[in-house]
């Protein structure tokens, strides 16, 4: 089994407050769950009003799969037009 991780950083920068970067994460995170059956968490900036870190999680037995699904999460958040993407990192665990 292969589980994958992605580290993605958004920019939001009409935002003034952290009440609206919830939202905007909120709907990044229903989104990408609903067309992806992948998990997502905020995992860093969370005192930032206009940056955050989204980790995504997907398992199953095949790399390729898995990084072709990652690249496919990248696409469709950048195509929300709610964030911009800013730098991208994928790690592999094998269990």
């Amino acid at each position: 089994m292969v589980v994958g991780v992605l580290k993605l950083n958004l920019v939001i920068p009409e935002n003034h407050s952290l009440k609206g970067k919830r939202g905007v994460i909120k709907r990044i995170q229903a989104r990408v769950s609903g067309r992806f059956n992948i998990s997502v968490a905020e995992c860093g900036d969370q005192d930032l009003w206009q940056s955050t870190v989204l980790g995504f999680a997907i398992a199953g037995t095949s790399r390729p799969i898995i990084e072709a699904t990652l690249g496919k999460v990248v696409e469709f958040v950048d195509g929300l037009g709610l964030a911009e993407v800013g730098e991208t990192g994928v790690e592999f665990f094998y269990c």
